[in-house]
């Protein structure tokens, strides 16, 4: 329904996430008409997964959640952010699959993915976009954006070039880790047993204002079993929706600290294993609804909105995740908008 209130909403949300976005676009110098932009971008994942008018262009299959992040309280020797202090806090987010099929078969998907937005309290809000392959894929943007250009189906087959993506891969040594984890990882046979993780690095500061870089992991407090062979397409989202009916799901969230000299503006390579671990608190989801109409449809999870006492590190896929996903943000709202005036 195309009411007022519906329409002052939106507003505010693409306002309150599009300036941010422009600072970083300007910032990573995708201004130019001549370079690579957000739009360009979000115009080649259409050209891969197809024009899903009023939703998301990728991970576009989805369900929300919400719960709560309970703070132990160890992480605020790392950062003042609030929702390190010990307490309790409002969890909104998204399950997705990669790719902008609507109806695309979980057991073929890999990697799985969350979004979550943890309400810290007095204007503080924690948003982040992981996924549950423990590095990404490439170092740049511009390098995904060639290699989202090679995914798109010729027309004469209905399928991508795969000689075309072995070269490119070929000549992206840094993807190894990535393709390595994607061929010989064991699946779950649930969201609710399955990790995800930051990939990008953030700069964490204290109280007393000392810094350290982080990244971040939900470890699923739900052991493992292997997914099962006649999993269906839809087995991850209808599995999470009936776990949640008998009762709450939780994973623990860890920060590793980088040691001086650990990579931390390239999401290929993974910290070594003996860095320092802090257990910092649990996030409990406790229920979905569908997207369509649950809290996650309009939000953003853009990984650089972030609470006092975390910040942005200086990895260029951050700016550019962030101006993607407003302008894929703004398109679909837009879109939302007309669609309900109907």
């Amino acid at each position: 329904m195309d009411t007022p209130n519906t329409k002052l909403r939106l507003a505010i949300i693409a306002v309150a996430v599009a300036v941010p976005a422009a600072f970083f676009a300007y910032s990573a110098g995708w201004l130019s008409p001549s370079r690579l932009t957000p739009a360009k971008f979000v115009n080649q994942l259409q050209a891969d997964g197809g024009n899903n008018v009023g939703a998301r262009r990728n991970h576009t299959k989805g369900l929300c959640v919400s719960g709560y992040f309970e703070g132990n309280g160890m992480g605020a020797a790392i950062s003042s952010a609030t929702v390190f202090a010990k307490g309790r806090y409002p969890v909104s987010g998204r399950f997705s699959l990669p790719g902008g099929n609507p109806h695309g078969n979980d057991a073929k998907a890999a990697p799985r993915a969350l979004g979550l937005k943890i309400d810290g309290g007095s204007g503080q809000q924690w948003r982040m976009a992981m996924l549950s392959s423990p590095v990404f894929v490439l170092s740049y943007p511009k390098d995904f954006y060639q290699l989202l250009q090679l995914q798109q189906p010729d027309p004469a087959t209905g399928k991508p070039d795969g000689a075309k993506i072995g070269a490119f891969f070929k000549a992206h040594p840094e993807a190894g880790p990535f393709l390595d984890w994607a061929q010989h990882h064991k699946r779950s046979d649930s969201f609710a047993s399955t990790p995800f993780n930051s990939l990008n690095a953030f700069e964490a500061t204290n109280a007393n204002g000392e810094h350290h870089f982080v990244r971040w992991s939900f470890l699923p407090q739900t052991p493992f079993a292997a997914q099962p062979a006649d999993a269906g397409p839809d087995f991850l989202f209808d599995d999470i929706t009936q776990r949640l009916k008998k009762g709450p799901v939780s994973w623990q969230l860890q920060l590793q600290v980088a040691n001086p000299g650990d990579p931390i503006v390239d999401a290929t390579k993974a910290w070594p294993a003996d860095r320092q671990h802090i257990d910092v608190g649990t996030l409990v989801l406790t229920q979905t609804e569908p997207q369509s109409s649950g809290a996650c449809r309009d939000t953003n999870f853009d990984p650089v909105i972030l609470p006092d006492g975390l910040s942005p590190s200086a990895d260029p896929l951050l700016p550019a995740r962030s101006a993607v996903y407003s302008d894929d943000f703004t398109r679909r709202i837009s879109e939302q908008a007309k669609l309900e005036k109907k």
